[in-house]
């Protein structure tokens, strides 16, 4: 369980006075005279007394609530729901590592493109060469990879093949 703060302590106290104070009233209604002066502004007193109260549970609950880390909404409702949050834990942890298996993926999949196209640009326009190299190292890279040298040179696309053949015959 996790340590009672000042803050909380502030609320429980808070909460006290609010049940103290509808004890009252309920005292001061059960034993009302309507013909006497004194009933009516006692009632009156103690119906203030008792708003004074809810508004310091309200601003103390308040702001509470606003310093707290906050417990999230749907874990709240997955509670009270009566499930386990031990299982929502496990799903939100699962969730979490797909998305960031799914990302990584995206990231190794555009490093691998900007490493294919900054070989075909050095091939293809070799006076672009030192700015093709300046972008690849500013976006991380240390420039086209060997993987993606054997991708381009050796891969297989049409127009290799289809020279590979002319030179055959």
């Amino acid at each position: 369980m996790a340590p009672v703060t000042s803050d909380h302590q502030e609320v429980q106290e808070n909460v006290k006075n609010v049940i103290h104070d509808l004890f009252q009233v309920m005292a001061q209604v059960s034993n009302y005279d309507s013909a006497g002066r004194s009933s009516r502004e006692a009632l009156a007193n103690d119906l203030q007394t008792l708003d004074a109260s809810l508004a310091a549970v309200y601003r103390s609950a308040t702001s509470l609530y606003d310093s707290g880390p906050g417990i999230p909404e749907p874990l709240i409702q997955y509670v009270e729901n009566g499930r386990n949050p031990d299982i929502y834990t496990r799903e939100f942890v699962e969730l979490v590592r797909r998305l960031n298996q799914l990302a990584r993926g995206k990231m190794h999949a555009f490093r691998s493109f900007r490493d294919v196209l900054a070989h075909e640009m050095d091939a293809a326009l070799p006076e672009l060469r030192d700015d093709v190299r300046r972008v690849v190292e500013s976006t991380g890279g240390p420039g086209p990879t060997p993987q993606a040298l054997l991708m381009t040179e050796g891969g297989g696309g049409q127009e290799q093949q289809q020279q590979q053949q002319q030179q055959q015959r």
